[in-house]
């Protein structure tokens, strides 16, 4: 446990520390002999992509902290102190889930006929078809940079693969001058090579057809000598950077939004490496690299296997070893939605509650895709964080807004260009909206924007009437397949009549309004869950003690913590579900002994945020985009949203509290830090909980029940006569 220096501060873990840990979480999830090797598999390749960007965003913060700050972290710690720790940790982490990868996961496939070959193992045929492929294919896109010493180095992108020869004259004695030249690694081609069998038939130990494959990386380094005629390889070696990307718009410039956040692209990509993982193979390559780009011992990574492995996912989906990853989960349809009915017809019945990716994504582009053809609509509004497609693909929410401005409709989007890792693409679906006539907001001055919500305004009946989609995950087809969430569609006017408040902070110019149910942060979010908390507090007692229930990605916010901590010594029960950064410490004797914490990892990446108050048996329940983090209460444009259906309240009670009963993939935090897998105890029957939602979302999906129908009969006015 790390506590403050100050004699009256509470403790807190740090936020980084708790950060590793959690992916701790995830390799242990690979590291697990009874789950399919592929589905191990992508686990490691989740943690390897985790730790990229979190030494291009965390680690480079706390290196830009000047020596002679004060101290602010909360857990006492100063930078030399976290950056130690965190090298630690992520040392041991790294270390381990290679070893697994290339100890247990390659070998275990290969077994299964999936086999990756290293140049040691190239038969003399495979020898021939990889320097014939190396020459036609990869030859001609190479380009070799020369290292002079006096010089800067080129450029290198963050995350890209790079080969380093340490070469001297061909016929050049010992002493002979060296040159090094690096070649970075084309990232248009696959990393993958599928070799060609011997045999047609060749079949592997477990009778499947055999499939064989090399590495890009070693097919350079093998046949990297036709890049250098007159000269040999003497040594060798794969290299990346993790470069600074903890960069953010100068919002005070008076220039273009657009090109402000282009440079910042730009320097991003220039910026100075962070660390520099490498591959065995030639220390003098790799000091002088480290010098070149200024990197120190505890930010080298050697690593003995391919680099960026969730470029080889390409794995999976090999056809023949599905058996090899666990079988897809089938994703239910939204109860009461057909083809037949229309979106409006469907939320008109009252709230209706999406939990995904249990049910499908689909009811959500149809929102977005009637819209834009329904006659009777006349306006949509919409916040836009992250969203799908790709440089091959658009947006089925991007190109029915798009739609909609075409067929005359009146449509105001909020692109938060500042998404850190999405800007580039919401610059360009930002253009592309403008372009179909799309009022394009660009986020907030010195705000993200994080809130998910849109809202269709259609004419009925000689009204308009409003629909409203809130959410807590992003308007994105893609990571709804995996992302867990939660999003309400509903029509209720006092709803409705809050999110216009709220599309009029957000696109023009308004004071902050007051709104009877939907929350917002900056302003309202973090004091109106004190609120909660506080109100929780004092109703507590020793017969009727209170309950908190919190399910979120990540809680840091101090003063959040220190309410929960009140909350504990008072009675209250407080659970919490975190998936990640957790600087809670529950279990502290005369502070937070009432206070659980757990965490699910799973077959979906847990997202939604929940939070409830029982309220003396009122119970209250809300739903967000926020998490209880000191950047979404009060450096975003954040949404909290109630349950106001007493049956969906129930629902979301029940589901909430299922967490808490998981004893196969939960683990269960402890106030030295340790988190401890929970396991079903004597005659205790195992409960998973992403199961249960599975099984809940398929007994919704049976209820398909009619749409009413409603008769409007219009007549004439009566006789003025």
């Amino acid at each position: 446990m790390e506590t403050n220096n100050s004699d009256t501060a509470l403790p807190f873990f740090n936020r980084d520390i708790s950060w590793i840990d959690f992916n701790e979480r995830v390799l242990e999830e690979g590291l697990r002999k009874d789950l399919p090797l592929l589905e191990r598999f992508r686990f490691l390749s989740i943690v390897a992509s985790n730790f990229d960007e979190f030494f291009m965003v965390r680690v480079a913060a706390i290196k830009a902290i000047p020596p002679a700050a004060p101290l602010e972290d909360p857990s006492g710690l100063s930078p030399a102190e976290q950056l130690k720790g965190i090298s630690e940790k992520a040392h041991s982490i790294i270390r381990r889930l290679y070893d697994c990868m290339m100890g247990e996961i390659f070998p275990g496939l290969a077994k299964k006929g999936l086999v990756f070959l290293r140049p040691d193992s190239y038969t003399l045929p495979q020898m021939d078809y990889l320097e014939s492929f190396f020459i036609g294919q990869i030859y001609p896109v190479l380009t070799p940079l020369r290292i002079e010493e006096e010089q800067a180095l080129p450029f290198f992108e963050s995350r890209s693969i790079n080969a380093a020869f340490l070469i001297v004259p061909e016929n050049a004695e010992g002493g002979a001058a060296e040159h090094i030249v690096i070649v970075p690694l084309p990232r248009s081609m696959s990393r993958i090579i599928w070799l060609p069998e011997a045999s047609p038939h060749a079949n592997s130990q477990e009778g499947n057809e055999r499939h064989q494959w090399a590495l890009l990386d070693d097919v350079l380094l093998t046949w990297g000598n036709y890049l250098f005629p007159g000269f040999r390889i003497r040594e060798s070696m794969l290299f990346k950077v993790n470069r600074d990307a903890d960069f953010s718009v100068d919002e005070r410039r008076d220039e273009d939004f657009i090109v402000a956040m282009e440079e910042v692209l730009e320097n991003r990509e220039k910026s100075e490496p962070v660390r520099m993982v490498y591959s065995p193979g030639s220390v003098r390559l790799r000091d002088e690299l480290a010098k070149r780009f200024s990197i120190g011992t505890d930010d080298l990574y050697e690593v003995e296997g391919p680099f960026n492995p969730g470029d080889l996912l390409e794995l999976t989906s090999v056809a023949g070893f599905e058996n090899l990853q666990e079988p897809a989960w089938k994703i239910h349809p939204a109860p009461g939605l057909n083809e037949d009915t229309p979106v409006w017809d469907w939320i008109s019945q009252g709230d209706v509650m999406l939990h995904l990716p249990y049910q499908s994504f689909d009811p959500v582009i149809r929102f977005f895709q009637e819209a834009a053809s329904d006659p009777a609509v006349i306006s949509i509004k919409t916040a836009l964080y992250r969203t799908g497609g790709s440089s091959s693909g658009v947006s089925p929410v991007v190109r029915a807004l798009e739609q909609a401005a075409l067929n005359g409709k009146q449509v105001t989007a909020l692109v938060e260009l500042k998404a850190r890792f999405d800007e580039e693409r919401n610059i360009s679906w930002a253009n592309r909206l403008e372009k179909a006539g799309v009022i394009v907001v660009y986020g907030l001055s010195r705000l993200k924007v994080h809130a998910k919500i849109t809202m269709v305004l259609r004419r009925e009946h000689d009204r308009i009437k409003r629909y409203v989609h809130l959410s807590t995950g992003n308007y994105n087809e893609k990571t709804a397949r995996f992302y867990e969430d939660f999003c309400l569609f509903t029509c209720r006017e006092e709803i409705a009549y809050d999110a216009g408040l709220l599309f009029n902070m957000i696109t023009g110019y308004s004071l902050i309004q007051t709104m009877r149910h939907l929350v917002i942060a900056p302003a309202g979010l973090k004091p109106r869950l004190l609120e909660l908390i506080e109100r929780e507090t004092k109703r507590s007692d020793q017969k009727y003690p209170g309950k908190i229930m919190v399910k979120c990605n990540s809680i840091t916010d101090t003063d959040i913590v220190a309410a929960l901590y009140r909350a504990s010594c008072a009675g209250v029960k407080v659970l919490v579900c975190v998936r990640g950064i957790c600087t809670l410490i529950p279990g502290v004797h005369g502070l937070s002994e009432n206070i659980q914490v757990i965490s699910v990892i799973d077959h979906y990446l847990e997202h939604s945020r929940m939070y409830y108050f029982a309220n003396g048996g009122a119970e209250e329940l809300y739903l967000s985009s926020a998490d209880l983090m000191h950047r979404n209460l009060e450096r975003r444009v954040e949404l909290m949203f109630p349950v106001l259906d007493g049956k969906l309240r129930s629902e979301f009670r029940d589901m909430l509290s299922a967490y808490f009963h998981d004893n196969c993939q939960a683990r269960s935090l402890d106030s030295k830090g340790t988190w401890t897998r929970l396991c079903p105890a004597g005659g205790e029957q195992p409960f998973r909980v992403q199961k249960d939602m599975l099984s809940r979302a398929a007994g919704e999906s049976k209820n398909l029940w009619p749409v009413k129908q409603e008769f409007i009969v219009r007549r004439s006015p009566p006789n003025q006569d």
